[in-house]
């Protein structure tokens, strides 16, 4: 079954790889061969076996050549992520051609390798079972059963060739020896194929990022750079698109409360609608009660709200929202509030953004609150979290009214801020921090840029107690040297 494409071109194929077909506008190229490589541990048979397991769920059967491991080996190593083989089997669904080396027999090879008996057993498997799907895991043990890279190339055509001319559309797998060198070991694996697609799963800074990247897609357009994936337990793996900027979600002068009246009057009305806000300061000054207040603040309005919190547990957070006078409890019971806690070492930053994206699409909240971003950035690697940060950013400006992310920083001229972008993707950004007045160390609060609209510009002091924040009057009576923001 093939879906269309982008008008005026090549058909393509469903690849049963979440996010993917979102990358290659649509899926794999419907009767083409496309190259999956990577170096080991990237999911190269997992690819390849969620290929054929999609064609079966869709009335495709599918024929999985093996060169490596032995059909029994496949069928147990992928019970894991919910794929019955054996029954698929059972139903003429799902056809094994075992090519994997025997270790329990003597061999002894003689002259020349030749291809036609694997090519007539393929045949014949996708003949026998009207086969649509073929994949081929790897074809680096096929290549090194021949002397010479002439005739291995040439080999991999004939193959390709035959698998056309049966109408399927095949993946076939290959090894890289590292992830940015060569595209296959051998180099030429590439050339071989219509399409090429590279699996990595990189060490930076003691951070694995895994990426998957289109690298060509003949006849067909598709998403340029590298996406995060992830390998989750029923569902294999999965890719986390960098989603594209769209600035579609528009934009209107209605304002909505922030949940402190005296901010909304520095903001000179509150928050306008589709917009981002940043609240920035150092450790302790109060950036998670702005977040508290924040999600409360629409519910007397008819609002859900969503809080998505990296640094307390869900009962803490609850237990802090009572002593300033927010019922968490009954707000979640009644469906205004929904609660997301999780410590950032629990999954990788893509397992993450993806369970975020999900909650936010099934919840559909009006506003979505993230406690907090550095919390989550010390788990992945700079660019990974900077390139997904700014997917999920406009991924929630596109899906709710309003969002709040915290970050902790000394300043804005912070590196890591810098790093982030999140500055500059910011509607509206708030800055706490610590003055010191003479001996005393107190608090203050600026709105230091909000696009669209005026508003008050000055430091001004604030406090917290039982009730929440406080914000008063400015600094500002005294000289400035006496009110120095502390660093």
């Amino acid at each position: 079954m093939t879906t269309l494409a982008v008008p005026g071109e090549i058909a393509r194929v469903p690849s049963g790889i979440p996010g993917l077909d979102e990358i290659t506008h649509g899926g794999l190229p419907a009767s083409r061969l496309t190259l999956v490589a990577g170096s080991a541990g990237c999911g190269k048979t997992i690819f390849a076996a969620q290929y054929l397991a999609e064609g079966v769920a869709r009335g495709e059967p599918g024929v999985f050549v093996t060169f490596e491991e032995r059909p029994e080996a496949t069928r147990e190593n992928l019970l894991s992520l919910g794929i019955r083989i054996e029954e698929w089997e059972g139903q003429g669904q799902w056809s094994f051609v075992n090519a994997s080396p025997r270790f329990d027999e003597d061999v002894v090879v003689a002259g020349v390798y030749d291809l036609s008996s694997l090519i007539l057993r393929v045949r014949h498997a996708v003949t026998q079972i009207g086969a649509k799907r073929v994949a081929i895991d790897s074809i680096g043990a096929l290549i090194t059963q021949f002397e010479d890279h002439g005739p291995a190339r040439q080999a991999l055509f004939q193959l390709g060739y035959h698998l056309s001319s049966l109408g399927t559309t095949t993946v076939m797998t290959a090894e890289r020896n590292d992830d940015f060198g060569p595209i296959g070991r051998h180099g030429f694996e590439e050339f071989v194929a219509d399409n090429v697609i590279i699996l990595r799963n990189t060490l930076a800074g003691e951070k694995r990022r895994r990426t998957i990247e289109v690298l060509k897609l003949r006849g067909g357009s598709h998403q340029k750079g590298e996406h995060l994936f992830t390998l989750l337990p029923e569902r294999g793996l999965v890719v986390v698109p960098q989603q594209a900027v769209d600035f579609g979600y528009g934009t209107s002068r209605q304002r909505l409360p922030s949940g402190n009246q005296a901010l909304d009057e520095m903001l000179h009305g509150g928050f306008y609608d589709r917009s981002l806000i940043l609240v920035t300061g150092p450790t302790g000054t109060g950036k998670s009660l702005v977040a508290t207040q924040f999600i409360a603040g629409g519910i007397p309005h008819g609002e859900r709200s969503l809080l998505l919190s990296f640094e307390e547990s869900r009962d803490q957070l609850a237990r802090n929202a009572r002593n300033w006078g927010l019922d968490f409890d009954a707000m979640e019971a009644d469906g205004r509030l929904k609660i997301l806690a999780e410590a950032p070492e629990s999954a990788p930053l893509e397992d993450h953004l993806l369970n975020m994206k999900r909650v936010i699409e099934d919840y559909k909240p009006d506003r979505v609150a993230i406690d907090s971003l550095t919390a989550l950035q010390r788990i992945s690697t700079v660019r990974s979290f900077r390139e997904y940060l700014l997917g999920l950013t406009f991924h929630i400006k596109s899906n709710a009214l309003l969002g709040l992310v915290t970050a902790t920083s000394d300043d804005l001229s912070d590196e890591t801020l810098i790093d982030m972008h999140i500055s500059t993707i910011s509607d509206t950004i708030i800055v706490l921090e610590y003055v010191a007045v003479s001996a005393e160390t107190r608090r203050g609060i600026t709105v230091l840029k909000m696009r669209g609209s005026d508003h008050d510009k000055r430091l001004r002091e604030f406090r917290i107690d039982d009730a929440g924040m406080h914000i008063g009057d400015a600094f500002g009576a005294e000289p400035w040297e006496r009110y120095s923001p502390i660093h």
